[in-house]
């Protein structure tokens, strides 16, 4: 992948990013509006009165206005869940790592480059770029006999990293807004909880008898607010860890297999 190239994607990516959260935050206020205001959900269908006895949509509509934003994370995390599943999925290519590993490696031992690279170009994942690199480096430090064996040795293990190096950043791409997610959810869920508990305290401390509809709206609010904002800070923590995991593994066996070329051709020079 050339810079050019990559630079481009991050262009769509960030187009992506935006998009998403801008269609997500659509579809919340439309849910919370149409959907759970709906006047079906209230005694005497009045969406400012008492939600009907067991309805959760009704209950969840007393949230009050940070309702939407904390749905808004909540569907911004499962659309970049799916996707960062598809993306990694891609990255990790056809067939399994380790059998293309072992193919290569076994190719290598014979010194078969072009069917390496054959396997390579079969296999379409981002080990396989790293590793397609490394070979036509390979291949052309075989040819070149002005180099002393320690600058080729060097120069293969160059190359590994410039290809690296420009494959982990499509791996760990939006990863940033899983972190974010895990704090800014249950902030705003903290900020809903306090609102919904001031209006409960207002209601508490009018003169006479508490207004009991105030006082109810009051706790749903900051209960509901609080639920969702936990939801959506458990979700995005467990997507962040479970995605990092991945990556990291999927890493090592990049520069696991870098560096078994990088052996494999140090050998080659010494039998030389």
């Amino acid at each position: 992948m050339s810079k050019q190239g990559s630079s481009f994607k991050d262009v769509l990516q960030n187009i992506f990013a935006v998009s998403a959260i801008l269609i997500a935050f659509v579809v919340s206020y439309l849910l919370f509006t149409q959907l759970m205001g709906n006047p079906s959900n209230f005694e005497g269908g009045n969406p400012h009165g008492r939600a009907l006895e067991g309805n959760i949509l009704g209950i969840v509509f007393k949230g009050g206005f940070i309702v939407p934003i904390l749905m808004t994370c909540v569907l911004v995390l499962i659309i970049f869940i799916f996707e960062r599943a598809i993306t990694l999925s891609r990255a990790k290519g056809k067939g399994r790592i380790n059998t293309f590993v072992h193919n290569l490696q076994t190719l290598l031992a014979e010194d078969k480059i072009e069917e390496a690279m054959d396997q390579c170009d079969r296999q379409k994942g981002s080990l396989a770029n790293v590793m397609k690199a490394g070979l036509l480096r390979y291949r052309d430090l075989q040819k070149d006999k002005e180099l002393e064996k320690d600058q080729k040795i060097l120069s293969i293990q160059k190359s590994f990293e410039e290809a690296t190096a420009l494959e982990l950043p499509m791996l760990s791409r939006n990863m940033v807004i899983f972190s974010t997610l895990a704090s800014i959810s249950v902030l705003i869920g903290l900020i809903g909880t306090v609102l919904g508990m001031i209006r409960a305290f207002a209601a508490l401390a009018q003169s006479g008898a508490p207004d009991a509809l105030q006082l109810s709206q009051g706790i749903s609010e900051a209960l509901v607010n609080t639920a969702f904002g936990i939801t959506g800070s458990t979700l995005a923590i467990l997507a962040f860890n479970y995605f990092t995991s991945n990556i990291d593994a999927y890493t090592f066996k990049i520069d696991e297999a870098g560096f078994s070329l990088t052996q494999n051709f140090a050998a080659s020079l010494k039998s030389q």
